[in-house]
Protein backbone atom coordinates (compact mmCIF):
# COMPACT_ATOMS: atom_id res chain seq x y z
CA UNK A 1 0.00 0.00 0.00
CA UNK A 2 1.20 3.47 -1.17
CA UNK A 3 1.15 6.34 1.53
CA UNK A 4 -1.45 7.90 -0.08
CA UNK A 5 -3.42 4.72 -0.13
CA UNK A 6 -2.82 4.74 3.66
CA UNK A 7 -3.28 8.13 4.16
CA UNK A 8 -7.05 7.85 2.41
CA UNK A 9 -7.64 4.53 4.05
CA UNK A 10 -6.54 6.44 7.23
CA UNK A 11 -8.97 8.86 6.82
CA UNK A 12 -11.95 7.03 5.42
CA UNK A 13 -11.08 4.92 8.99
CA UNK A 14 -11.60 7.83 11.13
CA UNK A 15 -14.63 9.80 9.38
CA UNK A 16 -16.41 11.00 12.08
CA UNK A 17 -18.72 13.00 9.95
CA UNK A 18 -22.44 11.61 10.41
CA UNK A 19 -25.64 11.99 7.98
CA UNK A 20 -27.45 14.99 9.05
CA UNK A 21 -30.17 15.60 7.81
CA UNK A 22 -30.89 19.43 5.63
CA UNK A 23 -32.17 21.75 8.17
CA UNK A 24 -36.10 22.63 8.05
CA UNK A 25 -37.05 25.57 5.90
CA UNK A 26 -40.86 25.97 5.99
CA UNK A 27 -40.64 28.80 7.97
CA UNK A 28 -38.20 31.22 6.41
CA UNK A 29 -38.21 34.63 6.35
CA UNK A 30 -38.91 37.64 8.56
CA UNK A 31 -43.07 38.35 9.10
CA UNK A 32 -44.26 42.01 10.09
CA UNK A 33 -47.68 42.19 12.62
CA UNK A 34 -48.11 45.61 10.60
CA UNK A 35 -46.69 45.26 7.48
CA UNK A 36 -47.06 49.28 6.20
CA UNK A 37 -45.43 51.11 9.02
CA UNK A 38 -42.42 48.55 8.85
CA UNK A 39 -42.27 49.36 5.36
CA UNK A 40 -42.86 53.10 5.60
CA UNK A 41 -39.40 52.77 8.18
CA UNK A 42 -37.67 51.30 5.64
CA UNK A 43 -38.28 53.35 2.98
CA UNK A 44 -37.99 56.66 4.57
CA UNK A 45 -34.19 55.16 5.62
CA UNK A 46 -33.43 55.52 2.12
CA UNK A 47 -35.33 58.55 1.48
CA UNK A 48 -38.37 58.00 0.08
CA UNK A 49 -42.12 58.26 1.62
CA UNK A 50 -45.07 56.04 1.58
CA UNK A 51 -49.42 56.85 1.81
CA UNK A 52 -52.01 54.78 2.16
CA UNK A 53 -55.00 56.04 -0.20
CA UNK A 54 -58.04 55.68 -1.97
CA UNK A 55 -57.69 54.72 -5.54
CA UNK A 56 -59.98 57.65 -6.13
CA UNK A 57 -57.76 59.87 -4.26
CA UNK A 58 -54.71 59.16 -6.44
CA UNK A 59 -54.68 62.23 -9.00
CA UNK A 60 -55.17 64.61 -6.19
CA UNK A 61 -52.79 63.37 -4.23
CA UNK A 62 -50.08 63.75 -6.19
CA UNK A 63 -51.06 67.30 -7.56
CA UNK A 64 -50.80 67.89 -3.58
CA UNK A 65 -47.50 66.50 -3.56
CA UNK A 66 -45.96 67.57 -6.82
CA UNK A 67 -47.99 71.23 -7.25
CA UNK A 68 -45.41 72.30 -9.82
CA UNK A 69 -44.20 69.13 -12.13
CA UNK A 70 -45.27 70.25 -15.78
CA UNK A 71 -44.16 67.23 -17.92
CA UNK A 72 -45.77 63.97 -16.16
CA UNK A 73 -45.40 60.30 -17.46
CA UNK A 74 -47.81 57.74 -16.42
CA UNK A 75 -48.48 54.12 -17.20
CA UNK A 76 -50.81 53.62 -14.23
CA UNK A 77 -54.59 53.50 -14.85
CA UNK A 78 -56.06 55.03 -12.45
CA UNK A 79 -54.03 58.02 -13.04
CA UNK A 80 -55.35 60.65 -15.27
CA UNK A 81 -52.50 63.56 -14.70
CA UNK A 82 -50.31 62.23 -17.29
CA UNK A 83 -49.74 64.41 -20.73
CA UNK A 84 -46.92 63.25 -22.13
CA UNK A 85 -46.27 59.52 -23.60
CA UNK A 86 -42.97 57.66 -23.14
CA UNK A 87 -44.20 55.02 -25.09
CA UNK A 88 -44.40 57.00 -28.50
CA UNK A 89 -40.80 58.65 -28.26
CA UNK A 90 -38.53 55.83 -30.12
CA UNK A 91 -35.22 57.24 -28.27
CA UNK A 92 -34.97 57.01 -25.05
CA UNK A 93 -33.04 60.19 -24.24
CA UNK A 94 -35.82 61.64 -25.35
CA UNK A 95 -37.55 61.20 -21.94
CA UNK A 96 -34.78 63.37 -20.28
CA UNK A 97 -37.30 66.33 -18.92
CA UNK A 98 -40.21 64.52 -17.58
CA UNK A 99 -40.90 65.84 -14.39
CA UNK A 100 -42.81 63.18 -12.32
CA UNK A 101 -43.29 59.39 -13.53
CA UNK A 102 -46.11 57.79 -11.89
CA UNK A 103 -45.36 53.79 -12.79
CA UNK A 104 -47.64 51.09 -11.59
CA UNK A 105 -45.68 48.47 -8.87
CA UNK A 106 -46.45 44.78 -8.96
CA UNK A 107 -46.32 44.67 -5.31
CA UNK A 108 -43.80 45.50 -2.50
CA UNK A 109 -41.72 43.73 0.25
CA UNK A 110 -41.59 45.14 3.68
CA UNK A 111 -38.47 43.75 4.79
CA UNK A 112 -36.61 46.12 2.47
CA UNK A 113 -38.94 49.32 1.23
CA UNK A 114 -38.36 48.18 -2.32
CA UNK A 115 -41.70 47.78 -5.07
CA UNK A 116 -41.38 45.29 -7.93
CA UNK A 117 -41.53 46.97 -11.47
CA UNK A 118 -42.36 44.96 -14.56
CA UNK A 119 -44.25 46.37 -16.63
CA UNK A 120 -44.35 44.81 -20.02
CA UNK A 121 -46.68 47.63 -21.60
CA UNK A 122 -43.76 50.02 -20.83
CA UNK A 123 -41.57 50.69 -23.82
CA UNK A 124 -38.69 52.06 -22.29
CA UNK A 125 -37.39 50.64 -18.78
CA UNK A 126 -35.17 54.36 -18.62
CA UNK A 127 -38.13 55.84 -17.53
CA UNK A 128 -38.00 54.40 -13.96
CA UNK A 129 -34.62 56.22 -13.62
CA UNK A 130 -34.57 59.42 -15.93
CA UNK A 131 -37.60 61.14 -14.47
CA UNK A 132 -36.72 63.67 -11.79
CA UNK A 133 -39.19 62.42 -9.20
CA UNK A 134 -41.08 58.88 -8.90
CA UNK A 135 -44.51 57.59 -7.79
CA UNK A 136 -45.15 53.81 -7.35
CA UNK A 137 -48.27 53.20 -7.06
CA UNK A 138 -49.12 49.80 -5.28
CA UNK A 139 -52.37 47.62 -4.43
CA UNK A 140 -52.62 47.47 -0.75
CA UNK A 141 -53.19 44.20 -0.93
CA UNK A 142 -49.93 43.20 -2.32
CA UNK A 143 -47.86 44.27 0.62
CA UNK A 144 -45.59 41.10 1.30
CA UNK A 145 -43.30 40.53 4.17
CA UNK A 146 -40.03 39.08 2.71
CA UNK A 147 -37.87 38.53 -0.45
CA UNK A 148 -38.80 34.98 -0.17
CA UNK A 149 -42.48 35.80 -1.15
CA UNK A 150 -41.34 37.76 -3.65
CA UNK A 151 -39.43 35.27 -5.02
CA UNK A 152 -42.25 33.18 -5.08
CA UNK A 153 -44.29 35.21 -7.29
CA UNK A 154 -41.46 36.09 -9.63
CA UNK A 155 -42.26 33.84 -12.85
CA UNK A 156 -38.36 34.38 -14.59
CA UNK A 157 -39.94 31.93 -17.64
CA UNK A 158 -40.78 34.23 -20.69
CA UNK A 159 -39.60 37.35 -18.45
CA UNK A 160 -38.59 40.48 -19.96
CA UNK A 161 -37.63 42.91 -17.60
CA UNK A 162 -37.94 43.79 -13.80
CA UNK A 163 -36.86 45.50 -10.77
CA UNK A 164 -36.83 46.46 -7.16
CA UNK A 165 -36.88 49.86 -6.83
CA UNK A 166 -36.89 51.14 -3.27
CA UNK A 167 -37.76 55.02 -3.08
CA UNK A 168 -35.64 57.95 -5.31
CA UNK A 169 -31.98 57.65 -6.40
CA UNK A 170 -29.08 57.22 -4.02
CA UNK A 171 -25.64 56.76 -3.20
CA UNK A 172 -23.45 56.65 -0.16
CA UNK A 173 -20.16 56.06 -1.69
CA UNK A 174 -18.41 59.25 -0.96
CA UNK A 175 -17.52 58.82 2.66
CA UNK A 176 -20.54 57.12 3.58
CA UNK A 177 -22.74 60.06 3.66
CA UNK A 178 -26.27 59.45 1.82
CA UNK A 179 -27.04 61.72 -1.07
CA UNK A 180 -30.66 61.81 -2.85
CA UNK A 181 -31.14 62.39 -6.57
CA UNK A 182 -27.53 61.58 -7.23
CA UNK A 183 -27.83 60.08 -10.73
CA UNK A 184 -31.73 59.37 -11.35
CA UNK A 185 -35.06 61.07 -9.41
CA UNK A 186 -34.66 63.23 -6.71
CA UNK A 187 -37.62 62.30 -4.76
CA UNK A 188 -39.90 59.12 -4.53
CA UNK A 189 -42.95 58.17 -3.41
CA UNK A 190 -44.74 54.54 -3.07
CA UNK A 191 -48.77 54.92 -2.80
CA UNK A 192 -50.87 52.23 -1.78
CA UNK A 193 -53.90 52.01 -2.95
CA UNK A 194 -57.30 50.22 -1.85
Amino acid sequence: MTSKEQILQSIRTNNVVKDNPLPEYTNFGLTFDDKFSKFTTMLESVGGKALVIKKEELDVTIKKIYPDEKIISTNVDICNLGNFDSNNEDDPHNLKDIDLAVVKGEFAVTENGAVWLKNSENRHRSLYFIAQNIVLVVDKNSLLNNMHEAYDLISFENSTYGVFVSGPSKTADIEQSLVIGAHGPKSGYVIFVE
